[in-house]
């Protein structure tokens, strides 16, 4: 018996969506967004071990990453489109109350949320983001989307990744060739290329990507939910002046370093775990 089941979602523009649901006759929702470039791959441990505490897990692909549909028209690729995906998501799985762990960009999406679909929401726990975008952070993450050139084996897909995120939350080969796994497919000729669409990077060179939106207010509509963070101490993602600002705003937030780890954490992290842990319990009991 599978780990999950499998669903095809149409979007709004008739986009297939594809979603991973494990557990899902589990009332208690979460819902796992993923960064830029990743898929429902990047959540399995954690979605193992939250399925068998009891919890219904839901790992959508954004279009045009992992097994959901390319997007013809790049434009697309925004975060009003990924919202209204998530929306189309919980109504055909008839979800309508659920908490939402959120890495990087899926952080940022869990954020709009507050604003977007306020009485489904019911907490957030962001990996490593925060209201402030920093470019010099964003750099190093558009220059590795840029490459695009096929690679020959799995050892070479781990080469590229450890030179370009050296921080990375790995620390056995194993560990590194589940990354390369999540992060790349194979062709039919045997050579493995990026699993998503080149195109979502196209975005970030627009004149409309070089104002950076506000993004305080949308952290503000969390204020009365539970809030957790998980930050890498080595990632730029999180500063300093950043956190002290978040729990400024909301001054309920529970926040973790993960020592030795740049962008972005696996959550499968003991410390990271524990925090899981403590904010889905005050999720579900202010909830119920």
């Amino acid at each position: 018996m599978s780990d999950y089941q499998e669903h095809i979602i149409s979007s709004t523009n008739a986009l297939p969506l594809y979603v991973r649901d494990y557990a899902s006759k589990q009332s208690r929702v979460v819902l796992c967004l993923g960064g830029l470039t990743r898929n429902s791959k990047d959540f399995h441990q954690v979605a193992l071990r939250l399925s068998e505490s009891g919890y219904r897990v839901v790992c959508p692909d954004y279009r045009g990453r992992g097994l959901s549909a390319y997007d013809p028209d790049w434009q697309n690729y925004n975060p009003r489109v990924y919202l209204d995906d998530i929306r189309q998501v919980t109504t055909a799985l008839n979800i309508h109350r659920f908490a939402v762990i959120g890495t990087s960009l899926g952080g940022i999406l869990g954020m709009a949320l507050g604003v977007a679909m306020p009485s489904s929401l019911i907490g957030v726990l962001m990996n490593d983001v925060s209201p402030d975008i920093p470019a010099h952070g964003m750099k190093p993450v558009l220059d590795y989307m840029a490459d695009t050139a096929p690679l020959d084996t799995i050892d070479h897909a781990v080469e590229k990744i450890q030179k370009a995120f050296p921080n990375f939350p790995a620390s056995t080969p194993e560990d590194w060739h589940y990354i390369a796994q999540c992060t790349y497919k194979t062709l039919a000729d045997g050579k493995l290329v990026y699993d998503w669409d080149s195109n979502i990077a196209k975005p970030f060179f627009t004149k409309q990507a070089q104002a950076v939106p506000d993004l305080w207010a949308l952290y503000a509509s969390l204020r009365q939910l539970p809030v957790a963070l998980v930050r890498g101490a080595l990632s730029p993602f999180v500063p300093d002046a950043s956190l002290h600002r978040m729990q400024t705003e909301i001054p309920g937030l529970k926040s973790v370093a993960i020592e030795n780890v740049g962008h972005a954490p696996s959550l499968s992290e003991q410390a990271s775990l524990d925090l899981t842990d403590i904010w889905l319990k005050d999720c579900f009991s202010e909830s119920s």
